[in-house]
């Protein structure tokens, strides 16, 4: 048998077999060619592949995001000015979240210092009372 099969390779890249299939059917992957019993098998162009959608995932991509940076990084038309506004883009996503989850740090930072944490009754919570309230902390809060 000339090739991996889907276990060998999982282990190899560092992925669950399943995950293979989930990329196959997603197109993430092609479809691998099949020895005469019917077993797929793969060559190890799919380990660089997987270990390319690997490190996509790392740095935030989403499987569509990366489908179309496989897209680009085959296609006779792409140039990296290409692969540059998709990765600009991302970082413009990312750059959007940081600033969106520095908010809720400060807001929940706000709440928790409200709160005695006390035994007293969740009626009388501050952290509950602001989540219900528009405007109970003003600004802070989402």
């Amino acid at each position: 048998m000339d090739g991996m099969t889907r276990g060998e390779l999982a282990e190899k890249a560092g992925v669950n077999p399943e995950t293979l299939r989930y990329y196959e059917r997603k197109a993430l992957i092609p479809k691998p060619r099949r020895s005469d019993g019917g077993f797929r098998l793969y060559d190890e162009s799919y380990v660089d592949r997987l270990h390319f959608i690997k490190r996509a995932k790392d740095l935030g991509f989403t499987l569509s995001e990366i489908k179309d940076l496989l897209e680009l990084r085959v296609g006779e038309d792409a140039t990296c000015r290409d692969v540059r506004a998709q990765a600009e883009q991302k970082l413009e996503e990312v750059e959007t979240k940081i600033h969106d989850l520095k908010r809720i740090r400060e807001a929940l930072s706000t709440l928790t210092e409200a709160c005695a944490g006390g035994g007293g009754p969740t009626s009388e919570c501050p952290l509950l009372d602001a989540m219900t309230k528009d405007g109970a902390f003003g600004d802070t809060l989402l």
